[in-house]
């Protein structure tokens, strides 16, 4: 039943398509510590935006969305949820808080995963972090209307120890060091939405499992590109592939390798995205270059507020920090205090 098995896996001869994809991204991991060491001012704005893409995205793949207006200040924890929506889509925000939060790898277990449910539900349903009670079915619409069952998962009484088996191979295979990580990753994911364990949030908890797994083996892009608006963007290929791979998945006979070759390709696009962001930031002077060349070429005294106005694009905190350091290398002074409190360039 499972793609996580050793025996079957050991079977599989992979594709040079797929070995290549495998490759490009362990490259990019390697090269993942130099991109964040070389503009952590563009990484801060690259985090937030990722955190708000990926709450969206992840959401909206499920048909929950909520009012543009809302979507930032829900997400960044400025406004309170209203709603149902609201409330899902800040706790996939905390979902991710508590993902990125972790400074050792998380062992893999049932617990974990309901955890990550809990979060994702908003704590709205009565049933967060609670595996089905009830049998389910994966239903298409059709253009016409008509329902088709396209996939019946696991039975709600087998559910628990699915999960505790699928969590235990996981376990084994990572450790066994015999198969590439990123492989164990993807498969355990495709298992998960195989077995879907809950009744509502599989497909939000399967992108938090992959964020969590990725994080765990080293892949830290998630945190400054939104793995979910990628899947988002490729949304129909997603389904398609799921389909196509979970066909035969209760005897064993299904497919894995188109599963394996979108998870990479999407992981390979989001390091791609990364390294285009940080190219073209240092292309660019950084904000504080920005801020110290127009203080050193004032002429006369200036105080903060008209600094401030002559760059509205950076903030207070950054413009005040510029102007400490300036002081400490003797190249501006300030006379007065509060209000009055005026800078001056010394000249030399």
């Amino acid at each position: 039943m499972f793609s996580l098995n050793s025996e079957k896996l050991a079977e599989i001869s992979i594709p040079l398509a797929t070995g290549w994809l495998l490759g490009t991204c362990m490259e990019a991991r390697g090269k993942q510590d130099l991109w964040m060491r070389q503009k952590p001012e563009v990484l801060e704005v690259l985090r937030e935006q990722a955190l708000v893409q990926s709450a969206e995205s992840s959401n909206r793949i499920e048909g929950v969305s909520v009012a543009a207006e809302r979507l930032r200040p829900v997400v960044l924890g400025k406004a309170r949820p209203r709603d149902r929506s609201e409330e899902e889509l800040s706790g996939y925000r905390k979902a991710l808080d508590w993902i990125f939060s972790r400074k050792r790898a998380v062992a893999m277990d049932p617990e974990v995963v309901r955890h990550l449910h809990r979060f994702a539900q908003g704590g709205f349903s009565g049933d967060a972090g609670t595996w089905k009670k009830r049998d389910n079915e994966i239903i298409e619409i059709l253009q016409n209307g008509e329902r088709k069952i396209r996939f019946v998962p696991v039975s709600a009484k087998d559910t628990p120890k699915a999960m505790e088996r699928l969590c235990r191979f996981y376990e084994e295979e990572s450790q066994a060091n015999q198969i590439p990580p990123l492989l164990i990753v993807a498969t355990f994911v495709f298992d998960f939405l195989c077995v879907h364990p809950f009744r509502d949030g599989n497909g939000r908890v399967s992108r938090l499992l992959t964020t969590l797994l990725l994080q765990a083996h080293g892949f830290g892009v998630s945190r400054f590109v939104s793995l979910e608006r990628l899947t988002e963007q490729r949304k129909e290929e997603y389904y398609q592939v799921l389909e196509r791979c979970s066909q035969g998945w209760q005897s064993g006979s299904n497919e894995i390798i188109p599963w394996w070759n979108f998870f990479l390709s999407v992981l390979r696009e989001a390091y791609q995205e990364l390294a285009s962001q940080i190219e073209r930031a240092a292309s660019r002077p950084a904000k504080s270059d920005l801020v110290r060349r127009n203080i050193l070429a004032q002429v006369d005294a200036f105080t903060l507020a008209e600094l401030s106005a002559a760059l509205p694009t950076v903030s207070s905190p950054m413009i005040k920090k510029v102007l400490a350091d300036l002081s400490r290398e003797g190249l501006v002074q300030l006379t007065g205090r509060g209000r009055g409190a005026r800078w001056t360039v010394v000249r030399r």
